[in-house]
């Protein structure tokens, strides 16, 4: 239902009878030409059709490709068991409030290791490494056989929290028969091995060491083992830390809470208390690693946040890779610091982050100890899942046992075969506000000609009684060319308006969407002629 040939919004469905279990509910972040539309979701529409027969909501981790559509899909099938761990379940919990809706009747608490019964299927929660705390993969047993889903994850040998990937659970469960494998592709395009989430920690400490002032840092606001790094590469070299931006103090304050994170008493001050405090003894930890305009660190650097300025001598840590479609916003964010004095250290030269997900002999170490009978790569853009399906085919598995399905495929297993069998809705939904999925192409069609080309609206007042055109024709433009400078200009579009009224009264009866039609045509030809541009020209008429 997503997360295959992109990355993000990731759901998948499986079902044996009439049981179906839900793995994750995620979202996407829109691209540069979804305007106006503030989240992608996944399509829900079969799982709405079939919302008596789920049974339960399995979530892998926290990030919001796995959570954030949750909210919206609760709202649409209703109260259903969902199953995470403490920290997982507790991020959810902040969502749903921001919906105005309860959790707890739904929230179940799991651990790796525990394993959920159903009616016909079992599933099994198994603990991998990644970027986030408490990741979990999944092994779901089914009358058919055993099939994994590995959730994100990377071969991390020195985790922060010491907690080390249950590669004896893939084995033992390889060696009893795994009829087929769904495994995160995200890196793997990528040759080697990922590094330790503890490099960055070193880098950190060399870091704030080093700097001559304060220092920011920008990370997900999710990305708890990051965020535990900087608050042991602070107390290390005696700073102290401010936390700016309201999902990162949201997430800190949970993770605290729950005892994900732990810092020394007085180690976390109050942002007006920053003052105080010498520029080589701060750390502020921040939201804005992806740009994002509203963010803590962008509205920084434009010099418009109401409590902090960046100066010079100031030092920021980006630590964090560019989600797909955010490149333009993180690159004017990092030239606008730049320009108000900090030295800006971002990623493609700083090494102060690491991935979370498998590289390319992780990922064929994840195939030789579970050893699938099938395999489907998913978690990925669709070169990401060619280049997994090639890895598997040179360890061994033939060809046609590897499947590279598109949103909404059924992919049918049996102990002897699998293949796709057909197809039920897919896609994404278009959050706008409070609207979800009313925002189609057409809409985005329209959005985008406004953005590029402007409008032009003609306005005639009729009485159709009399069928003639009493006043105007009027012009009015936004977005189109600047009126005051253009007065002649426009005059002339209004001339071809007139001729355009003149023409329909003396045809003797005035058809008023004859009218509208060829004020369309007509005022459209003669902008195209003139400009080479397409605005949007929409004709009104007013009855008197």
């Amino acid at each position: 239902m997503g997360g295959l040939g992109e990355i993000g919004k990731n759901m998948m469905v499986v079902e044996y009878d009439d049981d179906i279990l839900v793995i994750d509910a995620g979202l996407m972040f829109p691209e540069d030409d979804m305007f106006g539309v503030d989240l992608v979701i996944p399509d829900f529409t079969y799982l709405e059709e079939n919302r008596h027969r789920i049974r339960a909501v399995l979530l892998t981790h926290g990030h919001e490709d796995h959570i954030g559509a949750l909210p919206y899909l609760l709202k649409r099938v209703g109260e259903v068991p969902v199953y995470g761990t403490r920290l997982t379940l507790a991020m959810v919990e902040l969502r749903m409030r921001e919906h105005g809706m309860r959790f707890d009747r739904c929230a179940n608490v799991v651990s790796a290791g525990d394993v959920v019964n159903f009616k016909s299927m079992s599933a099994e929660f198994i603990h991998v490494s990644h970027s986030i705390s408490d990741c979990l993969a999944l092994a779901i047993t089914t009358p058919a056989g055993i099939i994994i889903h590995t959730a994100d994850f990377k071969f991390d040998q020195t985790p922060v929290d010491g907690r080390v990937m249950d590669l004896r659970r893939f084995a033992d469960l390889g060696a009893r028969g795994v009829l087929v494998m769904m495994s995160d592709s995200t890196n793997a395009d990528t040759p080697g091995y990922t590094l330790s989430e503890r490099v960055v920690g070193e880098l950190f400490r060399d870091a704030f060491r080093d700097a001559p002032g304060r220092v920011f840092v920008t990370t997900f606001a999710s990305h708890i083992e990051r965020i535990q790094q900087v608050l042991t590469a602070a107390e290390i070299t005696g700073r102290r830390v401010a936390i700016v931006g309201r999902s990162m103090e949201n997430n800190v304050s949970l993770a605290l809470s729950l005892g994900y994170l732990s810092c020394d008493d007085g180690l976390l001050v109050e942002v007006e208390d920053l003052d105080s405090l010498p520029a080589d003894q701060v750390v502020i930890l921040t939201t804005g690693s992806q740009g994002e305009p509203m963010s803590a660190l962008t509205r920084m650097a434009r010099s418009d946040h109401r409590k902090i300025s960046i100066v010079p001598g100031d030092t920021v840590i980006i630590s964090a890779s560019a989600v797909p479609g955010n490149e333009k916003m993180i690159s004017s964010t990092i030239n606008r610091l730049f320009k108000q004095g900090a030295d800006v250290k971002y990623e493609a030269f700083s090494g102060f982050h690491v991935s979370g997900h498998a590289s390319q002999e992780e990922l064929k170490l994840m195939l030789n100890v579970v050893k699938p009978k099938y395999f489907v790569p998913v978690h990925g853009e669709y070169r990401h899942l060619v280049k997994h399906a090639r890895l598997a085919q040179e360890l061994g598995i033939p060809r046609e046992n590897i499947f590279l399905p598109e949103l909404g495929d059924v992919l049918e297993l049996s102990d002897d075969r699998v293949e796709i069998v057909g197809r039920v809705p897919a896609g994404h939904l278009l959050v706008d506000g409070l609207s979800v999925g009313t925002v189609g192409n057409v809409v985005l069609r329209d959005r985008k000609l406004l953005a590029e080309d402007g409008i032009v609206m003609v306005v005639v007042a009729a009485d159709r009684g009399r069928s003639m055109v009493v006043g105007g024709p009027e012009v009015v433009s936004r977005g189109f060319v600047y009126l005051k400078e253009s007065e002649e200009f426009i005059e002339e579009i209004r001339k071809v308006a007139a001729s355009v009224a003149e023409r329909h009264q003396e045809e003797g009866s005035l058809d008023i969407q004859s009218l509208k039609d060829g004020l369309r045509h007509s005022v459209s030809s003669y902008i195209y002629d003139r400009t080479g541009t397409r605005p949007m020209v929409i004709p009104v008429t007013v009855d008197v």
